[in-house]
């Protein structure tokens, strides 16, 4: 009887350790996301930099599936500046992943330039471009072999295996973003083409190639009558808005839609979208992933803004809520830097949320 359970026991260890393979194999085949991916601009698209006319730094941070060990957390900070005599904007953007089971990790480090071109008088383009240095690294440490166990008392006996792991290593390599973005007064339509150059980032040896991953995200904001902040002459118009908004994604051979609407009544704006694709199944599985809800609190002031956000990823997949669903925190700021005695240019500005 106890040979039996020690049998069942280590079957287990077996499922737990191939379970942990599949999930790295998943993390080397698709990007980190955010849910406030307007909160996140130039993880989203390198044609976002400089376009808010002004310098902007923000920061954001996810945790997925907190409530198992498999869980991912992501921290992403960035910082932009609008060139106003040249046109142009200019950013850089840091981000780091990692995976709880294996310490699998991911940092980058990435250089950005966009221009600005006015097509015609409600149209404008913004082509971007961002370059960037990958490092990824691996503790293999956290995985038991079989070899490692006693088969009769299931007792881990071992700190060794022969499982040729290389604990600690890592590599560097480059890569390179394009993005585009079309907008008017009221809406907006951008594509961005991550990973150009397909790097191998394998640390086991065989090659292991970063697939590509084009994205689309489009969004129209329906303006309703102002309200109003403040009292006398501090009184002001503040923002009542209506945006719905979609992304797509596709990396490898995996799709992912959010499709939702932002609703501004300034200083508080409420976010609800849906995660999946509901017409397409993955393994005979209908891809519906999660619901998100976003709470955000903006505050204007006469030359800067201050953005501050958090979301709730709801799991509506095969793992259930009990995997912690996924917390996602953002915080922008930016400021004016031009100079107050020139006339402003009569430019366009992005109409998307600011989360």
């Amino acid at each position: 009887m106890w040979l039996i359970k020690s049998s069942v026991w280590l079957d287990k260890q077996v499922a737990i350790v191939s379970l942990m393979l599949l999930v790295c194999g998943t993390v080397t085949a698709q990007d980190p996301q955010f849910s406030q991916f307007y909160a996140a601009p130039l993880y989203l698209n390198p044609a976002f930099a400089g376009s808010t006319g002004q310098a902007r730094v923000g920061t954001n941070y996810r945790n997925q599936w907190p409530a198992i060990n498999a869980n991912f957390t992501t921290i992403s900070a960035f910082a932009d500046f609008y060139v106003e005599s040249k046109n142009s904007g200019v950013g850089m953007i840091i981000n780091h992943d990692r995976e709880g089971l294996l310490g699998l990790q991911s940092t980058s480090i990435g250089a950005i330039y966009s221009y600005e071109l006015k097509l015609t008088k409600g149209l404008s383009f913004r082509p971007g471009v961002q370059a960037t240095i990958y490092n990824r690294s691996i503790n293999f440490d956290k995985l038991t072999f079989g070899d490692q166990f006693n088969p009769t008392t299931g007792q881990v006996v071992s700190t060794q295996s022969v499982e040729g792991l290389n604990s600690g290593q890592s590599k560097f390599f480059p890569d390179l973003t394009l993005g585009g973005l079309f907008y008017s007064k009221n809406g907006w339509f951008g594509v961005t083409a991550s990973h150009i150059t397909q790097p191998n980032q394998s640390l086991a040896g065989q090659p292991d190639v970063l697939p590509m991953k084009i994205s689309a995200h489009a969004g129209w904001k329906f303006y309703m009558t102002p309200g109003t902040m403040g009292q006398g002459f501090y009184n002001k118009a503040s923002e009542r808005s209506i945006t719905p908004t979609f992304q797509y994604r596709h990396q490898g051979q995996f799709d992912q839609m959010d499709l939702g609407v932002y609703y501004t009544f300034e200083p508080i704006i409420i976010g609800t979208w849906y995660r999946g694709i509901p017409f397409r199944n993955v393994n005979g599985v209908v891809n519906n992933e999660s619901l998100v809800f976003l709470i955000g609190f903006t505050k204007k002031g006469d030359k800067d803004i201050l953005n501050i956000g958090y979301s709730y990823d709801y799991t509506i997949s095969k793992l259930g809520p009990s995997s912690g669903g996924a917390h996602e925190f953002s915080i922008v700021y930016s400021w004016s830097t031009r100079d107050p005695r020139k006339p402003p240019k009569d430019k366009l500005f992005i109409p998307c949320p600011d989360f």
